[in-house]
């Protein structure tokens, strides 16, 4: 029996996907321009299994990357966190002279050139993005859809990042950043600020924080949806824990954000109450994410583990923790004093 589904392209074109099942064969699948040339193919395969002449294509020839990828944006790529962006990876991928071509063609050798043209107009983080959002597409397409046997991006290589900067506020930045936010004409700007400062939250997770994650008797604030997709709860120290029961007592009654915005339905962006702060406080080279760097900075100097970092910032490895790891050079000097003390008496 065979079924064809009408289905759009990205191109705004139509295509005709008919899949034919007949008991004891598994389905083949085709993708037709035309529903008439679409009908032709399952009657010819129709009569090819009952006649046992019919001896499958792979599936890898029979199906485009173009279609891999819009079969992909349709079932898992809407229920990212980063679907805007990645969308906009995997569109570059389709338009690349490679949508059009059959999953069998597009071997690593290919998908190597590309990467190198990539290369040309982007940073080696951004590359490896790129790389990264495809090849999830081709692992769904392995172990889901059974389109591929194997990922060609498994043969492909990364290109090298950086360590990523450091930039994080000494006493005095900090103190004339606060004052400046204290004393702008935003008067949640501050509470935001601090916030971040003081949990090492990343930017989208302070201002999409909802009243609901805010708990002030348990001294936590919990974060949903978070960029590794686990639940994070962080402990809220006094001072900002003062300001959140102070802001709980006048806080509008029509939106349960925490910042909320001018557009209903949307939380505060501060960002042009983040740009007159840091010029009121004569800060240069600073970005809202540096607020996330101070914090891991803080904690380090302070004697927090990297275990206990990346716990607190939500990281699943230590990688992206041992760029503070300079910062903690006194305290793992104290620690082996402590022992040499006790061990040898010095």
């Amino acid at each position: 029996m065979a079924t064809i589904e009408k289905r759009p392209t990205a191109d705004g074109n139509m295509t005709y996907r008919v899949k034919v099942r007949m008991k004891g064969h598994r389905p083949q699948t085709a993708t037709f321009a035309t529903r008439s040339d679409a009908k032709k193919w399952s009657a010819k395969i129709e009569t090819e299994i009952r006649e046992h002449r019919y001896f499958p294509i792979a599936a890898s020839q029979q199906h485009t990357l173009s279609e891999l990828i819009d079969r992909y944006s349709k079932g898992h790529l809407t229920r990212k966190r980063v679907a805007a962006q990645q969308a906009q990876q995997l569109h570059w991928w389709q338009t690349q002279l490679l949508g059009h071509l059959p999953l069998a063609d597009v071997s690593p050798a290919l998908l190597i050139q590309q990467r190198e043209a990539l290369a040309e107009t982007r940073s080696p983080a951004t590359v490896n993005r790129y790389l990264a959002a495809l090849s999830h597409v081709f692992t769904i397409a392995v172990r889901e859809y059974e389109w591929l046997d194997r990922n060609p991006l498994q043969h492909v290589s990364r290109g090298q990042e950086s360590r990523g900067r450091v930039r994080y506020l000494n006493d005095d930045e900090r103190n004339r950043l606060l004052a400046a936010c204290q004393a702008g004409s935003n008067p949640d700007l501050y509470l935001a600020v601090l916030l971040s400062l003081a949990t090492g939250a990343r930017r989208m997770e302070i201002l999409g924080l909802r009243w609901p994650q805010v708990d002030l008797v348990r001294k936590t604030i919990t974060l949903l949806e978070t960029k590794n997709g686990e639940r994070r709860a962080l402990p809220l120290g006094e001072q900002p824990l003062a300001l959140l029961r102070e802001r709980a007592k006048v806080r509008r009654i029509d939106s349960d954000w925490v910042f909320p915005g001018r557009l209903p339905g949307q939380p505060a962006q501060f960002r042009h109450a983040w740009e007159t702060a840091l010029q009121t406080a004569c800060i240069e080279d600073f970005r809202w994410h540096d607020l996330r760097h101070s914090a891991a900075s803080y904690l380090a100097m302070n004697g927090a583990s990297h275990q206990e970092i990346a716990a607190i910032l939500g990281h699943r490895t230590l990688a992206m923790v041992k760029r503070y790891s300079h910062l903690s050079e006194s305290h793992v000097a104290g620690v082996v004093g402590r022992m040499n003390a006790k061990i040898f008496g010095e």
